[in-house]
């Protein structure tokens, strides 16, 4: 009996003073061999610090606060084991630590990623599917279920994820990229989980990080792709580094609550003052965001290495990045460089919400825009948001001018020469931060239809909102967040409308689920949408005529957003249209001769494989 006690008292006095360590581990083969192992506990930084591993301690760094010990080692050419560290003070033994070295994946440095052959589906996790009604709520998070709150935790889970995967694969999605999933402790509005706590830690109220492991199993398994939601411009209040920040500019401080001017084009701007840079860079997203200092080395090589460590641990095959261009724009070219350096086909998409294509093409890697300041973003891709913000409206201009109607898409692709890699741009109609494309439309499904099909057939990867393709609609500013994200019917128990089956689903739903499946599915399989070229025509009469082609195959795309009926003449097209004399309708299945002219309905779409 004494002997057990004496081995309790021994163990809690070995740990009592380490309270977190991160990364929680680490791989042994990495690019980044150099690692910077934070320890933090009650007064740490006293301690001096030995390895008895042969392993090279290279840099001890200590802070204005002694709860920290930021220690690099070398883990090159280190093999698979366990690191004793040793804390001693004034030359005598304080305690331990045991430190992790695993083996990673076979071959992870070449996993592939996603790109312009996928489908991404877009999904907010709370507000898809309760898997596990156990998690809803937990004892160590602070806000509760409440489904009737629009703006408060519903109960979707990974559990709910991972049971639907079927339903978004038969869509012809082949990736999924949800909302972040680590843990935000806020007290409210926490469900978004851009507000993070703990990057390190899937929030429990969505699972654990080995139900996220699972997820990416799940979704290999099926040939599919996990992206993950990445933020490096801020976290929540609740960030337990917030509460006690290893350095005063961990985060940027005001003298008072100063938010930014959301002016992102001062990075680019040469003509723009500095005091109008910096609000932009150093000032809060919100106030209940912490806005990082990426400029801090300590806090770069933090986020780095979490990033990593994720890809690693999770076995993701990419990255979306939130809130880009509000970052320090020379700290995130290192921190992209890092992570593509670590994985050398990984896709990174980065939320560059910008509104001429010269200031978006700016920030895609190898930038010939950029070089012109000597810049290079390293990052491979960018959401594609001025074809969002045409796409939102165009199909209500039903007469074409010099500057409304289709004429507006016509413009847009004609600066595609801006852009160092046209096929690795993200292309969407809508997102959890926009109203919803049926809201635009007033779910008229023809509208859908030719939005889709432009997101379908363009350059590109295509992303979609979960829930738009069952007719979920919402409008941001008429009814708060909540109204755009609002729950998939079906996702939980009591819902009486289940649009995961064909059963359960109404005619309509079934409507714009059907159209949505076939136009995704038949675009999973076409090598012509996915990296050919594309030849467009200058709209007439509201009528866009493109083609996207290959060596071995042609697709032929009309989209009439006039009210009326159009007959299009074919001889003007004979440059794409060749020797083909037939076009099959990819989503009618007709099959329309080519030889003189096209009928095409008011506002519809023809998608022909041409023959």
């Amino acid at each position: 009996m004494k002997k057990l006690f004496f081995f309790l008292f021994i163990t809690t006095t070995i740990f009592a003073q380490i309270e977190k360590v991160e990364p929680p581990f680490w791989y042994a083969n990495m690019n980044l061999s150099k690692i910077q192992i934070m320890f933090y506990g009650k007064n740490i930084a006293e301690n001096q610090v030995s390895i008895s591993n042969k392993i090279k301690i290279i840099d001890i760094k200590k802070t204005e606060n002694p709860n920290y010990l930021f220690v690099t080692i070398d883990t090159k050419k280190v093999v698979v084991q366990n690191i004793v560290f040793s804390f001693t003070k004034n030359k005598k033994s304080q305690f331990t630590y045991n430190y992790f070295i695993k083996s990673r994946r076979k071959d992870s440095r070449n996993r592939k990623s996603f790109d312009s052959s996928d489908l991404i589906y877009l999904i907010m996790p709370d507000r898809f599917a309760n898997g596990n009604p156990n998690n809803d709520s937990t004892n160590d998070t602070t806000e509760k279920v409440d489904r009737k709150n629009s703006g408060g935790r519903h109960g979707g889970d990974i559990a709910g994820l991972i049971k639907n995967l079927d339903y978004i694969n038969s869509l012809g999605a082949t990736a999924i990229w949800s909302t972040p999933l680590c843990e935000d402790n806020d007290s409210n509005y926490s469900y978004h989980g851009y507000g993070q706590s703990d990057v390190y830690k899937i929030d429990p109220r969505y699972g654990s990080n080995d139900d996220y492991l699972k997820l990416s199993t799940e979704l290999h398994d099926r040939g599919m792709k996990n992206i993950m939601d990445y933020v490096t411009n801020h976290w929540g209040w609740q960030h337990w580094m917030v509460k006690d920040l290893p350095t005063k500019d961990w985060i940027h401080q005001w003298s008072e609550y100063t938010q930014s001017n959301f002016k992102m084009a001062t990075q680019s701007d040469e003509n723009a003052a500095n005091v109008d840079l910096k609000k932009c860079v150093d000032g809060w997203f919100v106030n209940s965001m912490p806005d990082l200092n990426q400029s801090n080395p300590l806090v770069l090589n933090y986020l780095i290495q979490n990033a990593i460590w994720w890809i690693e641990f999770a076995n993701l095959d990419g990255l979306r990045v939130d809130t880009y261009t509000f970052n320090d724009k020379k700290a995130m070219a290192i921190w992209a460089k890092s992570i593509t350096d670590e994985y050398l086909n990984l896709n990174i998409v980065g939320e560059v919400w910008l509104h001429t294509q010269a200031q978006n093409a700016y920030w895609q890697k190898e930038s010939k825009i950029g070089a012109i300041q000597n810049y290079n973003s390293n990052l491979p891709s960018i959401m594609d948001f001025g074809l969002h913000e045409i796409l939102i409206n165009v199909f209500n201009e039903d007469i074409q001018d010099r500057k409304n109607g289709i004429i507006k898409i016509y413009d847009h692709f004609s600066n595609d020469f801006l852009f160092p890699n046209i096929n690795n741009l993200m292309v969407f109609a809508e997102n959890h931060d926009t109203n919803r494309l049926n809201d635009n439309y007033k779910n008229d499904f023809k509208k859908y239809q030719m939005a889709l099909s432009i997101i379908a057939t363009v350059r590109g990867i295509p992303q979609i909102y979960y829930g738009s393709e069952v007719g979920l609609n919402g409008n941001r500013e008429k009814n708060g967040d909540g109204d755009i994200r609002k729950d998939f019917p079906g996702g939980w128990q009591s819902d009486i409308n289940n649009a995961f089956t064909k059963l359960g689903r109404t005619e309509e739903q079934n409507k714009f689920y059907d159209f949505t499946a076939k136009l995704f599915n038949w675009r999973k399989t076409n090598d012509a949408i996915h990296f050919g070229k594309t030849k467009h025509y200058i709209p007439e009469n509201n009528v866009y005529v493109y083609f996207r082609y290959n060596n071995k195959k042609t697709v032929m795309v009309v989209i009439n957003n006039n009210l009326e009926t159009q007959k299009i003449k074919t001889n003007r097209f004979q440059e794409n249209i060749l020797n083909f004399i037939s076009g099959k309708d990819v989503l009618s299945d007709k099959n329309l001769n080519l030889k003189n002219e096209i009928e095409i309905e008011g506002k519809s779409v023809l998608i022909l494989e041409l023959k």
